[in-house]
């Protein structure tokens, strides 16, 4: 039996893209590719349609199957491509069943579908509940990934997602400490909780817990795990627990990736964001007290409709304000059907030139990240024989090889402006 899965996007994608595989396998699916797709920017859903072309020539008799965030938003748009034999939504393609009824569908009519027929896309916003999927690792990953949370009950004015995953609904918490037991004895070093609205977590659960309150009990239950990660929150919901479990808990790894998307406060309201510029600096401040070596990813957006150069400066001056290291810039994209599609636009080539800048800036604060761990010893987690991340995530080449999965206490001899070099 033969599944591949081509995955776009996130963390959680990379999970959900394991637990694909083992169910369209276990189902009997064979001879298919499955490609799991992104639609945070239009061009994610392009990056997927160029995917899905090739692979037609590369396999050309394989099933191709598109499912993901882009499969549910804009279902109609992959089942008119003549490669693609079935588009299933977002909440099936994690389903073992449903796995089994496309093997069915496939064994019936091959390639003989028609556009109407190959969509198996269902109302996502009907699904109340999120089920653990177990699995014993992820292929080809030194860390392992754990979903949570999905959903999210949030409507920010560019965002799609939602319409690709639902509202809000969180794994019981004794699940997830279960499975990060499981993946620790399995022998996984690092073990990252990821979600749409990680910091949401709990909302729909009994009591209400939160995403701080999951975190301590993961690291109360399972002494084992050497290092727990948490993937992109909303700083404007993180609760003390979370705060007190950076100050105390050293095997909760001191870096944080937030969703700020921009350092301007009409532009956020325009964005429909829950913050403003001062409470996203007072947060990085508040958590640089307590953890003192955290570092700080960000979100951001440029171009988005209405901002002008004055507001375009603000989201650069967030970057020194709030000591951001690592930056994920986007240009911004129009998504059919989101409140800031209908808003002035800014001109493509002018969001391009900022984007550009914003990473340029996000590079050289990176370097100075890089500068700053010269000489220092770092816990490296070995991803191959050649590289490794440290406690804050900052990328390592070795000079030597080690043992994937393995901590190793190396000291940093330099950078090449990217990564550390390790000795």
């Amino acid at each position: 039996m033969s599944v591949d899965v081509v995955t776009f996007g996130c963390r959680l994608n990379t999970y959900e893209s394991e637990v694909i595989r083992n169910a369209a396998a276990s189902a009997g699916v064979d001879n298919a590719v499955v490609v799991n797709t992104c639609a945070v920017t239009g061009e994610a859903v392009r990056q997927a349609r160029q995917s899905i072309r090739h692979l037609r020539r590369e396999r050309p008799d394989a099933h191709i199957i598109v499912t993901g965030c882009a499969a549910q938003t804009e279902p109609q748009t992959f089942a008119a491509m003549p490669e693609v034999t079935l588009v299933l939504g977002n909440e099936d393609k994690l389903r073992a069943d449903a796995w089994v009824a496309q093997r069915a569908a496939l064994q019936r009519a091959p390639f003989g579908l028609d556009a109407e027929e190959k969509v198996r896309v269902n109302d996502v916003m009907a699904v109340k509940e999120t089920a653990l999927h177990l699995v014993d690792g992820i292929e080809g990953r030194a860390r392992a990934f754990i979903q949570v949370q999905n959903g999210c009950d949030h409507r920010c004015t560019f965002c799609i997602i939602p319409y690709g995953r639902g509202n809000s609904r969180s794994v019981p918490m004794g699940e997830v400490v279960a499975q990060v037991r499981r993946l620790a004895e399995n022998g996984y070093r690092e073990v990252v909780l990821t979600g749409v609205d990680i910091t949401g977590y709990g909302s729909n659960l009994p009591g209400q817990p939160r995403l701080g309150k999951l975190v301590r009990q993961i690291l109360r239950h399972v002494p084992e795990l050497a290092r727990l990660r948490i993937s992109s929150i909303d700083s404007v919901e993180a609760d003390a627990d979370l705060l007190d479990a950076l100050a105390q808990e050293p095997r909760l790894m001191p870096h944080l990736h937030l969703s700020l998307q921009h350092g301007d406060d009409l532009i956020l309201k325009r964005m429909k964001r829950r913050h403003l510029r001062s409470n996203a600096i007072a947060f990085a401040a508040q958590v640089r007290r307590l953890r003192p070596d955290i570092v700080f990813g960000a979100d951001i957006i440029a171009g988005f409709p209405t901002e002008t150069e004055e507001a375009f400066a603000r989201s650069r001056d967030l970057v020194t304000e709030c000591g951001l290291t690592y930056l994920h810039v986007f240009p911004y994209s129009e998504r059919a059907g989101t409140p800031a599609a209908r808003m002035p636009q800014v001109p493509h080539r002018v969001r391009k030139e900022r984007a550009r800048l914003l990473r340029q800036d996000g590079e050289a604060a990176l370097r100075r990240h890089l500068d700053a761990q010269v000489g220092a010893r770092r816990a490296v987690l070995i991803e191959s024989n050649s590289t490794g991340r440290t406690e804050q995530f900052a990328p390592v080449r070795l000079t030597g090889a080690a043992e994937p999965g393995t901590i190793r206490d190396l000291r940093m001899i330099g950078h090449d402006g990217r990564h550390l070099l390790a000795a």
